[in-house]
């Protein structure tokens, strides 16, 4: 058995864009769906990174009827039962990594209940996560701290003895908000939008070793 010196921080991930490499396909059905509905956003599927279906429902399409935001719920819905669910580079490894060192794993994602369970059936991610906080158990989403701080609730730990690994900004402020130290994926956003908001930047999890998350 390992002993260390110091108590292992909390390892809290996000989940599309960075233990998935989802990003790329929600960017075109969000900018298909924002042209098809006359939103007039450039770049939509940017702006609403990290949030909850809820919340572009509530934000982007509140002045639509409720027969419309239903249909738009059951694309995006459809859309996810068959959407590809590749991992990001050394997501799943670095996660069982963590796993054998006795590190306490938690998943944060704006993503609902089926989706993820589709996802660990697909990836074989059961018994990898100590708590799951998903839209589902959410009011507020992403950049609001709510899910983090849920997350440390769920495994007794306070938010500064944990570590947030995100893509997007408005994951990131959530991390930041409820403070914990967030360490930046460039997997959506280029590094150098990122480093002045994290700890550090990497671009996947293939070369981080566990000693570089004793460093973090």
């Amino acid at each position: 058995m390992i002993i260390y010196m110091k108590q292992l921080k909390t390892a809290l991930f996000d989940f599309d864009g960075v233990v998935v490499d989802t990003e790329p396909i929600y960017d075109l059905f969000w900018n298909d769906a924002a042209k098809r509905y006359g939103l007039g956003i450039d770049n939509f599927a940017d702006i609403i990174k990290g949030t909850t279906l809820p919340y572009i429902l509530e934000k982007y399409f509140s002045g639509y009827t409720e027969e419309f935001r239903q249909m738009v719920t059951k694309e995006s819905t459809e859309y996810e039962k068959t959407m590809p669910l590749p991992p990001m580079p050394g997501s799943i490894e670095f996660i069982r990594m963590l796993k054998e060192h006795g590190v306490q794993i938690g998943l944060v994602t704006s993503s609902d209940n089926a989706k993820v369970k589709r996802a660990f059936g697909l990836l074989h991610l059961d018994n990898l996560f100590d708590t799951l906080v998903t839209a589902d158990r959410i009011t507020q989403g992403k950049p609001d701290p709510m899910c983090y701080l849920l997350a440390a609730k769920d495994l007794n730990v306070s938010p500064e003895d944990c570590i947030v690994f995100e893509d997007s900004f408005n994951g990131i402020q959530s991390g930041k908000d409820a403070g914990m130290r967030v360490i930046g994926l460039s997997t959506t956003n280029p590094a150098e939008s990122l480093r002045d908001k994290v700890y550090e930047v990497i671009p996947n999890f293939e070369k981080v070793t566990f000693e570089d998350y004793l460093r973090w």
